[in-house]
């Protein structure tokens, strides 16, 4: 037996598109300027990589939970509205803080509330648009948008107010996101069993193809990772000023549209395809870390932030299809969250720990050119899983030619 689902109204479609816009600006705000309020609050840069790191440490257990409530229950709305105003309170406290240590407390917190929001995002437009005419990077793209708009307008706002002002803006942001989660469609997806059986999680974690995307997906976001932490440092260090900061932002997620619009037209849902679109999206981000690490001024740096737009939105968009085409649609909430684990969890206390002592005290150009030496290994792990996926194939094929 299944459960039949009333699909999407317009208006519920529209909710989506302007939840993504507010709740993807309302993150892009916070990070971008996270990092330099807390070195304005006088902490070291190893201190900050610290904090950021253990943020994310407790995602690994944040996001496979949420993910599986969202599985168990079908209503990600709900999940995601209880997400918020974790979110909100938990921030609350970060900026009224002094002690590093009960700041660092306090992060890990506000983390298990974040870090699921964009993974649980994604399973909702994946649920919603199931079995319909509409394209994942059509919302996706919301998301961007809000992203780039959001940040480069509150830019010149901090830095008239001031740093320390950071918690009211992010605060209101987070509350008109709440406003619009109200109409959101539920995300269940069109058939799931009348009786949730929890064994059918193995299908999400011994797909061999999935974890070693998943594994090859850490080499490449640790760098990713580590530039998000520390762009605003550096960025400030060669004299930029806060609007300099949101227009880094800005120019680091408008082309995005963009590119969600070409994979939504062009892209082939096919494993190997997929892969390949892997592959080069990480030799691209080689190429960006090897610019970073020969920047000489801010607005150099900003201009190479445009290449985020093609490697991070590139990598985002086929690795939350490539994730939706392996594992079944039942466990789709859970799938995004192993994949979010790479990016917000790993990742990031790998990229805190790791990064923080290499801007410390080797300094950003040792940073980047280590940085793309590891994307050129998650590049040649991509091309031997494509090549392991075609063999794969060719087996598969020759085979049902014998039976026939």
């Amino acid at each position: 037996m299944t459960d039949t689902v009333r699909p999407a109204s317009s208006r519920s479609l529209v909710q989506l598109k302007i939840y993504n816009f507010f709740v993807y600006g309302s993150i892009a705000v916070l990070f971008a300027f996270f990092p330099f309020y807390f070195m304005k609050a006088g902490l070291s840069r190893m201190e900050i990589g610290m904090l950021m790191a253990g943020g994310p440490f407790v995602s690994i257990i944040a996001n496979p939970m949420w993910g599986y409530l969202s599985d168990r229950f079908q209503n990600l709305r709900r999940v995601i509205i209880i997400l918020l105003l974790g979110n909100l309170l938990a921030v609350q406290a970060v900026f009224h803080t002094t002690s590093f240590g009960v700041i660092y407390l306090v992060m890990i917190v506000f983390f298990f509330f974040q870090t699921p929001l964009f993974s649980q995002s994604n399973s909702l437009i994946l649920n919603t648009i199931e079995g319909t005419r509409y394209k994942f990077g059509t919302f996706r793209l919301w998301g961007s948008l809000g992203w780039a708009l959001l940040a480069v307008a509150v830019g010149p706002v901090i830095e008239r107010t001031g740093i320390d002002r950071l918690w009211i803006i992010y605060s209101v942001m987070l509350l008109i996101t709440l406003a619009f989660t109200i109409g959101l469609p539920r995300g269940q997806v069109a058939e799931v069993p009348t009786k949730f059986d929890g064994r059918g999680y193995g299908k999400v974690f011994i797909n061999p193809h999935f974890t070693i995307f998943v594994l090859l997906g850490v080499l490449i976001s640790v760098p990713n990772s580590m530039n998000s932490t520390f762009v605003s440092i550096y960025i400030s260090d060669l004299g930029g000023s806060e609007t300099l900061i949101g227009w880094s932002a800005f120019f680091s997620a408008i082309f995005e549209i963009p590119v969600f619009l070409l994979f939504d037209r062009f892209l082939k849902k096919k494993t190997n395809t997929m892969v390949a679109c892997l592959a080069a999206v990480s030799l691209l981000f080689a190429l960006r870390w090897l610019l970073m690490a020969v920047a000489a001024g801010p607005w150099q740096i900003i201009w190479i932030q445009v290449l985020h737009c093609i490697t991070f939105g590139g990598y985002y968009y086929v690795g939350t299809s490539l994730t939706a085409h392996l594992i079944p649609s039942e466990y789709r909430a859970t799938g995004q969250a192993a994949f979010a684990l790479t990016w917000g969890g790993i990742s990031g206390i790998l990229a805190g720990f790791i990064g923080g002592w290499m801007f410390q005290n080797l300094g950003p150009a040792p940073m980047y050119t280590i940085s793309a030496v590891v994307s050129l290994l998650g590049a040649a792990g991509f091309v031997w899983l494509w090549r392991m996926i075609r063999k794969a194939e060719a087996r598969t094929s020759g085979t049902h030619s014998a039976a026939v």
